[in-house]
């Protein structure tokens, strides 16, 4: 019997939680066509729950089948933000949520997209995700199916529309509080990169 460990090939592409991930990418449009076409709020709901499901699941089975790799790494975190914008762009124009918070989401993706080019003259293409934003796309991501739930009449209605728009408030401060994070390793980074360069003589 072979005991030799398999070990993870990150340049797969054909794999269980990438081809996960592949469907979520696929659910985004679906999404907007749901609730900004019939506005069939139940189906967008469910989508977003299977988007929740799926977050979860294809990072699962990647750590268990030792299925990881460098596509998965990029699309796990495409999707949420992917999902997230197509999110707050169907619920403020549905009047859902107001203009500024579908801006000021994004606007955070924006900041750290203009942090790429320094870590690239540094040999870096990203930084690694750490928890507190990983929490933060948690909380949104719960925000937002509460919210749309909370459109409908009666008492379930307004306690998801309490706690949609708690989390979304959570979830937006831990949203921004990991962007500063990654602003601050990135500075960090640099300066310690810099500090470590050789000193040649002119």
């Amino acid at each position: 019997m072979d005991r030799r460990k398999v070990e993870p090939r990150p340049d797969r592409v054909l794999t269980i939680p990438n081809v996960i991930s592949m469907i979520r990418l696929a659910g985004v449009p679906l999404f907007l066509w749901l609730i900004l076409g019939p506005q069939a709020d139940g189906w967008a709901l469910i989508v977003l729950m299977l988007s929740g499901v799926t977050d979860y699941l294809d990072g699962y089975l990647a750590r268990k089948f030792d299925q990881t790799s460098n596509l998965g790494a990029i699309l796990d975190p495409v999707a949420d933000r992917l999902y997230i914008l197509s999110t707050v762009i169907g619920l403020a124009l549905r009047d859902i949520i107001p203009w500024w918070l579908a801006i000021l989401l994004p606007l955070r993706d924006v900041f750290l997209w203009v942090l790429v080019p320094f870590l690239r003259t540094r040999g870096y293409s990203s930084l690694p995700v750490h928890f507190l934003g990983k929490a933060a796309t948690a909380g949104l991501l719960y925000a937002f199916p509460l919210l749309l739930l909370g459109e409908g009449d009666g008492v379930v209605a307004t306690l998801a529309n309490v706690f949609g728009w708690a989390c979304a408030i959570w979830g937006t401060g831990l949203y921004w509080w990991a962007g500063l994070l990654y602003a601050w390793q990135v500075r960090a980074l640099l300066r310690d990169q810099d500090q470590r360069a050789p000193v040649t003589d002119g």
